[in-house]
Protein backbone atom coordinates (compact mmCIF):
# COMPACT_ATOMS: atom_id res chain seq x y z
CA UNK A 1 0.00 0.00 0.00
CA UNK A 2 1.09 3.56 -0.85
CA UNK A 3 0.75 6.33 1.51
CA UNK A 4 0.52 9.80 0.10
CA UNK A 5 2.29 12.18 2.43
CA UNK A 6 2.01 16.16 1.46
CA UNK A 7 4.01 18.91 2.90
CA UNK A 8 3.53 22.23 3.17
CA UNK A 9 6.10 24.48 3.84
CA UNK A 10 4.88 28.34 4.76
CA UNK A 11 7.52 30.98 4.35
CA UNK A 12 7.32 34.08 5.76
CA UNK A 13 8.69 36.67 3.31
CA UNK A 14 9.39 39.68 4.12
CA UNK A 15 6.92 42.19 1.85
CA UNK A 16 8.85 45.17 3.18
CA UNK A 17 11.69 45.56 -0.06
CA UNK A 18 8.81 44.76 -2.75
CA UNK A 19 7.03 47.86 -4.04
CA UNK A 20 4.07 47.90 -5.74
CA UNK A 21 3.85 49.80 -9.26
CA UNK A 22 1.38 53.43 -9.12
CA UNK A 23 -2.04 52.39 -11.02
CA UNK A 24 -0.90 55.34 -12.95
CA UNK A 25 2.96 56.52 -13.73
CA UNK A 26 4.40 59.70 -15.59
CA UNK A 27 5.86 59.19 -18.56
CA UNK A 28 10.22 59.26 -18.12
CA UNK A 29 11.81 62.23 -19.82
CA UNK A 30 13.38 60.09 -22.32
CA UNK A 31 10.19 58.59 -23.73
CA UNK A 32 8.79 62.56 -24.07
CA UNK A 33 11.64 63.17 -25.94
CA UNK A 34 11.42 60.58 -28.27
CA UNK A 35 7.65 60.90 -28.67
CA UNK A 36 8.49 64.20 -29.54
CA UNK A 37 11.32 63.44 -32.31
CA UNK A 38 9.27 60.86 -33.66
CA UNK A 39 6.16 63.29 -33.65
CA UNK A 40 8.96 65.95 -36.12
CA UNK A 41 9.61 68.22 -33.00
CA UNK A 42 12.61 68.98 -30.56
CA UNK A 43 12.37 70.52 -27.13
CA UNK A 44 14.81 73.45 -28.58
CA UNK A 45 12.45 73.93 -31.45
CA UNK A 46 9.38 74.66 -29.30
CA UNK A 47 11.22 76.91 -27.09
CA UNK A 48 12.02 79.02 -30.06
CA UNK A 49 8.32 78.75 -31.42
CA UNK A 50 6.76 79.33 -27.51
CA UNK A 51 9.41 81.67 -25.39
CA UNK A 52 11.35 83.11 -28.44
CA UNK A 53 14.58 81.23 -26.88
CA UNK A 54 16.26 78.00 -27.20
CA UNK A 55 17.46 77.81 -22.95
CA UNK A 56 15.05 74.82 -22.48
CA UNK A 57 12.65 76.26 -20.14
CA UNK A 58 10.22 73.62 -21.65
CA UNK A 59 12.37 71.12 -19.59
CA UNK A 60 11.40 72.26 -16.48
CA UNK A 61 8.05 70.45 -17.03
CA UNK A 62 10.14 67.25 -16.33
CA UNK A 63 11.28 67.77 -12.99
CA UNK A 64 8.22 69.76 -11.49
CA UNK A 65 4.58 70.49 -12.67
CA UNK A 66 4.82 73.47 -14.96
CA UNK A 67 1.37 73.95 -16.92
CA UNK A 68 2.22 76.04 -19.59
CA UNK A 69 5.20 73.48 -20.90
CA UNK A 70 2.94 70.56 -19.63
CA UNK A 71 0.45 71.83 -22.51
CA UNK A 72 3.04 72.81 -24.95
CA UNK A 73 4.66 69.39 -24.67
CA UNK A 74 0.81 67.48 -24.71
CA UNK A 75 -0.15 69.87 -27.66
CA UNK A 76 2.84 68.55 -29.54
CA UNK A 77 2.01 65.02 -29.17
CA UNK A 78 -1.61 65.57 -29.68
CA UNK A 79 -2.41 64.61 -25.91
CA UNK A 80 -3.45 65.99 -23.20
CA UNK A 81 -1.10 66.99 -20.24
CA UNK A 82 -2.93 63.91 -17.83
CA UNK A 83 -2.05 61.49 -20.59
CA UNK A 84 2.10 62.15 -19.74
CA UNK A 85 1.52 63.16 -16.30
CA UNK A 86 -1.52 61.57 -14.47
CA UNK A 87 0.11 62.04 -11.23
CA UNK A 88 -0.33 65.92 -11.65
CA UNK A 89 -3.89 65.90 -12.28
CA UNK A 90 -6.92 64.52 -11.08
CA UNK A 91 -9.30 61.94 -12.36
CA UNK A 92 -11.26 64.97 -14.37
CA UNK A 93 -8.45 66.21 -15.86
CA UNK A 94 -8.04 69.23 -12.91
CA UNK A 95 -4.59 70.36 -11.83
CA UNK A 96 -3.85 69.17 -8.50
CA UNK A 97 -1.45 72.14 -7.39
CA UNK A 98 -1.05 75.82 -8.77
CA UNK A 99 1.69 75.58 -10.66
CA UNK A 100 4.39 77.88 -12.91
CA UNK A 101 2.28 79.08 -16.02
CA UNK A 102 -0.89 79.53 -14.14
CA UNK A 103 -2.41 83.07 -13.22
CA UNK A 104 -2.25 81.83 -9.38
CA UNK A 105 -2.15 84.40 -6.63
CA UNK A 106 0.28 83.15 -3.54
CA UNK A 107 -1.25 82.67 0.35
CA UNK A 108 1.34 85.36 1.24
CA UNK A 109 -0.06 87.37 -1.54
CA UNK A 110 -3.38 86.78 -0.17
CA UNK A 111 -2.87 87.52 3.15
CA UNK A 112 -1.18 90.77 2.64
CA UNK A 113 -3.86 91.75 0.22
CA UNK A 114 -6.53 90.98 3.37
CA UNK A 115 -4.66 92.73 5.77
CA UNK A 116 -4.71 95.79 3.55
CA UNK A 117 -8.27 95.73 2.88
CA UNK A 118 -9.40 95.82 6.57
Amino acid sequence: MTTLIRVFIIVDMPTHHIQKKPAHRDWHRADIKCALEKAGWSLRRLNLLHYGTDTCAITHAFRRPYLKAERIIAEALNLRPQDIWPSRYDADGNPLHARRGEHTTSARARNVHERGAR
